[in-house]
């Protein structure tokens, strides 16, 4: 049903650009008389153009007594034909049919983001009976069952771990860009994957309370509460149809002349207000794509002008969501932090871990040689890894993996408070059974995060740090960019609720993200940006903006072009405005009549068009 719908759209707006072709030819062909036609051909636009005008305007007065800017046109329309002004009429019909076209053009299309979130719902659970293993769909795991989940698997409910331990990839969930190890007692939940080794469960929460289906409804909700935009003219719809036809009356009451009062409703007509918006939002967003934006929604950048608080994730937004090697510590004088980080390295050459992997593309960038080939090696799933390798043997991973080899680790605990208190993730390496140093690992920030956060703060717009990492690690970026406000170790609905507390105090929240995990708080926030590079299609798809290349630098330019797009749209709104009270005077006086106060229409659009197209070049300079 959806596709169709789509298919429907797509044709009504080809429709749209035929009949609008076919109409302005028409007008070309009336005012120079180009056609031998028994009719005038501004009637090829009456009945392209004027007649669904006419149609939806009454659509609207008998279903909900909905007065838009369609009625007068419709009543203008009417009137010129009924005193033989043929091209009056089309040439209205024609001016708001464009408007029309222009305002469905940056209308977003439907998105499947939903969808894409159901798919991520495991169908199958590995059920364990007495010992034997049965697959069962998911939708059949009752509270209380036991599962068995293997390496690469996705774990289909939320429980706890009753026997095994690995490694957890949490980032659909929280996030984070390192997976956490996992063992027997520690919960785990549905959608996230399991990265090394197998594992029993005990589900705790199944079928519509699972972690997934929550973000699920979330997302739903959050979108359907949403508010649209509506247009100007429509807004003040209901004024100028009065206005207008009480100008109109008031006229051929006075003077006795139907053509005067005729000529205030062509020029009364809202046509160059229906343009003003539009076509400022078509420039804006040609400017925007220039600069690697991609808008998803027609009224995003109306909305982003009006933002007072934007809100970033963190790994993969403000950071590059990718681990590197920020410290190699020798414990021991002996041993040179060079050979420890050559050790380590060749440990962790066959780990498939993000951190051993991250410690040996590290390596290879700073001393631009591979390690050296490990003689043998052993991945321990959740602690770390066993090596013979530069003729000795290592053991690197995280603090259980030592202790648990009976190597005493205290005189290194607090070296490694420190580090994870800068936001690390330390990993412990023993040599030949001695406590020999430790590696840290962090999130590298982006390197125009801090410019980026600079500038948009001197627009007024305050940041805020939304992040599903620990405390210790947002605190850090955070300090670094200086943001004042943090909210760490959010789900999916610790943000989706941030964001809700923030607008219903008032404030208008731009939400800047990268994971599925960002999904719900993306489709909450007054407006949303994704990383499109590295985001998940998902996040893309819930957001009003895509950042394509991920340069997070361009977005103050992005704000600023909403904000300057907005004053032109509110100097075509004056200007219109005052064109329409200038011409209804010169048709109160007789000085204008239908065709020319349409012709003066017609000017009074084009200049909206001219001054909204100097938007497509715009650029602040600093």
């Amino acid at each position: 049903m959806e596709q169709l719908e789509r298919i429907l759209e797509w044709g009504g707006t080809k429709r749209d650009i035929v009949f609008l072709t076919l109409s302005g030819a028409a007008l070309l062909a009336s005012i120079f008389d180009l056609l031998p036609l028994p009719f005038d051909a501004a009637w090829v636009s009456i009945v392209l153009c004027g007649i669904p005008i006419i149609l939806e305007a009454l659509i609207g007065l008998v279903t909900a007594l909905d007065i838009k800017a369609d009625v007068l046109v419709s009543i203008a329309l009417g009137a010129s034909v009924a005193i033989g002004e043929d091209f009056a009429a089309g040439e209205v019909a024609f001016i708001m049919q464009l408007g029309s076209l222009l305002e469905d053009l940056t209308v977003a299309r439907a998105r499947a983001g939903i969808e894409k979130l159901v798919h991520l719902t495991p169908r199958t659970a590995r059920l364990l009976v007495e010992g034997k293993e049965r697959i069962v769909p998911a939708e059949e795991v009752q509270v209380g069952d036991l599962l068995r989940v293997l390496p690469g698997e996705t774990i289909p409910v939320d429980g706890v771990i009753r026997s095994g331990q690995t490694s957890i990839d949490q980032a659909v969930m929280t996030g984070e860009s390192l997976p956490v190890d996992k063992g027997i007692g520690d919960e785990v939940s549905s959608g996230t994957v399991n990265q090394f080794g197998p594992f029993d469960m005990e589900a705790t929460k199944v079928g519509e309370d699972s972690s997934i289906q929550r973000m699920i409804r979330l997302v739903r909700s959050a979108d359907a509460g949403k508010a649209k935009i509506v247009g100007l003219a429509d807004r003040w719809a209901t004024w100028i149809v009065v206005i207008a036809l009480t100008a109109a009356a008031l006229t051929w009451l006075v003077t006795g002349e139907i053509i005067r009062a005729v000529t205030i409703l062509v020029v009364f007509c809202p046509c160059a207000l229906v343009l003003a918006t539009p076509t400022a939002i078509m420039a804006a967003i040609g400017n925007a794509t220039k600069h690697g934006f991609l808008v998803r929604e027609g009224d995003a950048l109306e909305r982003l002008a009006a933002v007072s608080k934007v809100a970033f994730d963190k790994t993969g937004t403000l950071t590059y969501g990718r681990p590197e090697v920020t410290a190699v510590h020798s414990l021991l004088p002996e041993i040179s932090e060079e050979t420890l980080y050559a050790c380590t390295a060749a440990a962790e050459l066959r780990s498939e871990h993000p951190l051993g992997k991250a410690i040996v593309r590290c390596y290879r960038e700073m001393t631009g040689r591979d390690p050296e080939t490990v003689g043998e090696s052993q991945i321990l799933p959740g602690r770390g890894v066993r090596a013979a390798a530069c003729g000795r043997k290592i053991l690197a991973g995280n603090e259980g993996l030592l202790r648990g080899q009976g190597i005493e680790t205290k005189e290194a605990a607090k070296i490694a408070e420190a580090y994870v208190s800068e936001g690390c993730t330390v990993i412990y390496v023993a040599l030949d059974g001695r406590l020999t140093g430790l590696i840290a690992l962090a999130d590298t920030l982006r390197p125009e995060a801090a410019e980026t956060i600079q500038e948009i703060q001197t627009l007024g717009v305050a940041p805020v740090l939304l992040t599903g990492d620990h405390e210790s690690a947002a605190r850090q970026i955070a300090a670094r960019l200086s943001i004042r406000e943090v909210h760490a170790n959010c789900l999916p609905e610790d943000k989706l609720d941030d964001i809700d507390a923030y607008q219903k105090a008032g404030e208008q929240v731009c939400m800047i993200g990268d994971g599925i995990n960002d999904a719900p708080a993306l489709k909450k926030a007054y407006v949303s940006i994704a990383m499109g590079g590295v985001g998940s299609d998902i996040a893309v798809d819930a957001a009003d903006i895509a950042l394509v290349d991920d340069a997070i630098g361009e977005l103050p330019h992005l704000i600023r072009l909403a904000k300057r797009m907005m004053v032109t749209i509110k100097c075509n709104l004056i200007f219109s405005m005052t064109l329409n009270v200038i011409a209804i005077i010169l048709a109160m006086t007789g000085a204008l009549e239908p065709v020319v106060g349409a012709l003066v229409h017609n000017a009074g659009s084009v200049l909206v068009i001219l001054n909204s197209a100097y938007l497509l070049k715009w650029r602040k300079r600093t």
